[in-house]
């Protein structure tokens, strides 16, 4: 009589069963995989980095919403886990975490800070619960990597930005960062609901998710109004794909990479069968986050107090702020010498 056979992957080693039939055989598989999970859990000696990293998650960080929470699994699986996420937790050595935080070598000062901060949060926690008896994490040395600080508009770019803007197809996407401070992932959540009335000023309810200061309201100038709908649903997201779905990640890159096109279309660039010729007139070292900079900058400028734009960008440590409006005081300082 011939068996069926299946297979599987846990924890990077395979395991095969066999039934007589299909039915038997996934069964056979089902039980076959609770088999082992529940070995891993009532045996520290058998817990994988990944199950341990997930548990430790969903135990230590009670304070992330939903959102930030898959949010944070996602960056742990891509910077950690993809690398020893197979790996038995009392397997891990220093100098593998170490290699792990290595790998990050070429990347931003703030992807090897968020890697060493994972590395550390699993380990800790791992050995507080006496999985392992020594924190491998404790003297890892961090790669230097590269710092790309996120700059305001220019006042030339901004006003090639304004000048392109209403003839993007997705206007409003952008606006929200100009004229109402929101960060990218902020602006492509914005539903009709968060449009409120009160006391005859509309205002824009960010539902910010990163920290409890990014949930603010913000008043709604006519530069933003003209490219919001008059009436939707509630619930109706206001930037969305031609699926009517939230933009994903593809849609924004496509999105940003249409504006720079306009812009530098109307910053002089020639087009020469559909394509832009070089030069190109549009500094690359800009970004979507450079607009909602540029709304910061806007508000030093027009005297606006720094704890009020604080609470108006959503920064839960003022610093953050003032390290802007720092910059835009020298910009104030070094026109005023030209005149001198």
């Amino acid at each position: 009589m011939d068996y069926i056979r299946r297979s599987f992957t846990y924890n990077g080693k395979r395991y095969c069963v066999y039934g007589k039939n299909e039915r038997e055989a996934i069964e056979k598989l089902v039980l076959k995989r609770q088999a082992l999970e529940n070995d891993e859990l009532v045996n520290p000696a058998k817990r994988t980095v990944s199950s341990w990293a997930i548990e430790c998650v969903e135990t230590y960080k009670v304070r992330q919403s939903s959102i930030t929470r898959e949010k944070y699994l996602q960056k742990m699986q891509s910077y950690v886990l993809n690398e020893i996420g197979s790996m038995l937790l009392k397997d891990v050595s220093p100098i593998v975490c170490q290699q792990v935080l290595n790998l990050k070598a070429d990347k931003s000062k703030a992807t090897i800070n968020d890697t060493y901060q994972m590395l550390r949060f699993i380990f800790k926690y791992a050995k507080i619960n006496k999985f392992i008896n020594s924190d491998p994490t404790e003297h890892l040395a961090k790669p230097t990597g590269y710092y790309n600080p996120r700059r305001s508009l220019t006042v030339s770019e901004e006003k090639h930005f304004l000048n392109v803007l209403g003839k993007h197809y997705e206007p409003l996407y952008f606006a929200l960062m100009y004229y109402a401070g929101c960060r990218p992932s902020e602006a492509s959540s914005v539903e009709f609901r968060d449009i409120v009335m009160r006391e005859n000023v509309r205002y824009l309810h960010i539902r910010g998710t990163k920290t409890k200061a990014a949930d603010r309201y913000v008043p709604i100038v006519d530069g933003l109004a003209q490219f919001i709908p008059s009436s939707a649903s509630p619930f109706e997201l206001l930037c969305k794909n031609r699926y009517g779905k939230a933009l994903n990640k593809d849609n924004k890159r496509r999105a940003w990479a249409h504006l720079c096109r306009l812009m530098n279309i109307d910053m002089g660039c020639k087009v020469y069968r559909n394509q832009l010729l070089p030069p190109f007139p549009l500094a690359t070292d800009i970004s979507a986050y450079s607009l909602r900079h540029t709304f910061c900058t806007n508000l030093q400028k027009r005297g606006v107090d720094i704890r009020t734009a604080q609470y108006l960008m959503g920064h839960a440590d003022i610093q953050m702020t003032a390290n802007i409006y720092t910059h835009v005081d020298f910009e104030i300082i070094n026109q005023a010498a030209a005149l001198m």
